[in-house]
């Protein structure tokens, strides 16, 4: 392997999606990561602690995931990109500093290779259920953006988004993989580095005397310093005021809480992405990401045989959830269509975003496999009546 100064491997390549997304975070600049070891995300560490090292980087190993998930955001205050990867126990595990993530406003980003659970449950085999787990597992109100890749291709890209979205925000970013993506192997190709597209940190220009770590200039998103850059700043997860201090008053809080949501709120349209196919005259719409997306997109094939009306809404940006778009198009639809490696999750988004004017059907899977085409072409028929 040989790649350009910036560690960028430029070129087309046969690889699994672990390590096309290690390849996306490194031409994203990330140049810290700290991880433990769990199956099936094992892969993009043992690739970027090969790889990071030629760009002058470093990976570490530490002693579980709780370690692992406040580690990496020391990195960040020290002035790097950083990321850490795990798999379903591990992402449990990490739910506290997600937290702390938030509250802190350090940009970073947790990569999830979702595997099936409860528990240990299948630690080789596929699921989606972590979806809810990735908004709503730390405690208090916050906001963090998730994205679902559904090929190795998009392992790379979108990695190289979530480094992006992670510095504009200022927010932990989930990249909620499975373990299908994770393992299957594909074309990807990485364009040149000055082809790609790489979000700064937004780092202050003010001198010492004026910078307050939590003050924003009016987009909601303050200025970062690092350590050892002669700044005063103090970063801590209690409710905390402009200068970063401790400050316990109702009304700091009130200020702060709203403004960790509405600077994701607010830019809800510019966050979220899907695709979109044959939805303006459809009878019924199949809602579905990551690898589920693919087997769906064969139901709907086979639908279209039949004669159905069927259009496609694979979502990309799973958190922020596009409520807008699902109650659009619940407006000149019948159905949503919505099958998931889960007993039901992102469906009841669905659901509750099209607030009664469409019905929604889940087609719930376990994990351990993916669906048949077949399962989720019964339930369109089933729609479309």
């Amino acid at each position: 392997m040989k790649a350009d100064p910036r560690g960028v491997l430029t070129g087309t390549h046969f690889i699994d999606g672990d390590h096309a997304c290690c390849e996306g975070a490194l031409a994203a600049g990330a140049r810290f990561a700290a991880g433990y070891p769990i199956t099936p995300s094992t892969e993009v560490v043992e690739r970027f602690a090969q790889r990071v090292p030629t760009v002058g980087g470093c990976f570490i190993q530490m002693e579980d995931e709780l370690a692992a998930s406040i580690t990496l955001q020391g990195g960040v205050w020290g002035g790097a990109k950083a990321f850490t990867v795990t798999s379903g126990p591990g992402f449990s595990l990490m739910m506290e500093h997600i937290g702390y993530a938030a509250m802190t406003e350090t940009p970073c980003v947790f990569v999830d290779v979702q595997r099936g659970g409860p528990s240990t449950g299948l630690p080789t085999l596929p699921a989606q259920g972590d979806m809810m787990q990735a908004k709503w597992g730390s405690h208090g109100d916050y906001e963090i953006i998730a994205l679902c890749p559904n090929s190795p291709q998009e392992c790379f890209d979108l990695t190289i988004k979530a480094f992006n979205l992670a510095e504009e925000y200022r927010v932990p970013v989930m990249f909620m993989m499975d373990e299908v993506v994770g393992h299957m192997t594909e074309k990807v190709v990485i364009p040149p580095a000055d082809q790609i597209e790489v979000v700064p940190r937004n780092h202050t220009r003010k001198p010492v005397e004026e910078f307050l770590p939590y003050a924003t200039n009016g987009n909601q998103v303050p200025e970062m310093v690092h350590a050892g850059e002669g700044y005063k700043f103090h970063v801590t997860g209690l409710t905390h005021d402009e200068r970063g201090y401790p400050n316990m008053t109702p009304a700091v809080q009130q200020k702060l809480v709203t403004r960790l949501q509405n600077k994701i709120r607010n830019a809800v349209d510019r966050i979220t992405m899907y695709e979109e196919d044959a939805t303006d005259n459809s009878d019924v719409i199949v809602v579905s990401y990551g690898i589920t997306s693919r087997v769906a997109q064969r139901a709907i094939d086979m639908a279209r045989d039949r004669g159905l009306k069927v259009g496609k809404l694979r979502l990309i940006t799973a958190w922020p959830f596009p409520d807008r778009k699902i109650a659009n198009l619940a407006e000149r639809t019948k159905a949503f269509v919505v099958p998931e490696l889960n007993l039901g999750q992102m469906s009841r988004e669905v659901e509750r975003a099209a607030g009664g004017k469409a019905k929604t059907y889940l087609v719930p899977h376990a994990g351990g496999s993916v669906h048949r085409p077949e399962e989720i072409l019964n339930v369109i028929q089933e729609a479309a009546r």
